[in-house]
């Protein structure tokens, strides 16, 4: 038997596991490892020049991590992502 509670109360449940096992059976969520990330100005500048191709739904930056998640409509175009995280400023090194 499991909870998702910690014994403070609080839930520990991690949200993008659950998105991901939830995902809808058309789309496809890719992880990339992104080099240079450090702070909010960074999630803002690699969301908005990712969100912005054609077939994104939605992308997820975990700082900490050095990971961004993109999710997509079909297969991710991993050059045009990679061109986006550049024109942001950063370095995608790859799939993670």
């Amino acid at each position: 038997m499991s909870s998702c509670c910690t014994p403070d109360g609080s839930c520990s449940t991690n949200a993008g596991e659950a998105t991901t096992a939830t995902a809808v059976a058309d789309t496809t969520a890719t992880v990339y490892a992104v080099s240079g990330m450090t702070c909010g100005h960074c999630r803002t500048a690699i969301t908005g020049s990712v969100s912005a191709l054609d077939g994104v739904i939605s992308v997820d930056v975990d700082i900490a991590g050095g990971l961004v998640t993109v999710t997509t409509g079909g297969a991710p175009d991993d050059a045009a992502i990679a061109a986006a995280v550049d024109d942001a400023g950063y370095e995608l090194t790859g799939r993670a």
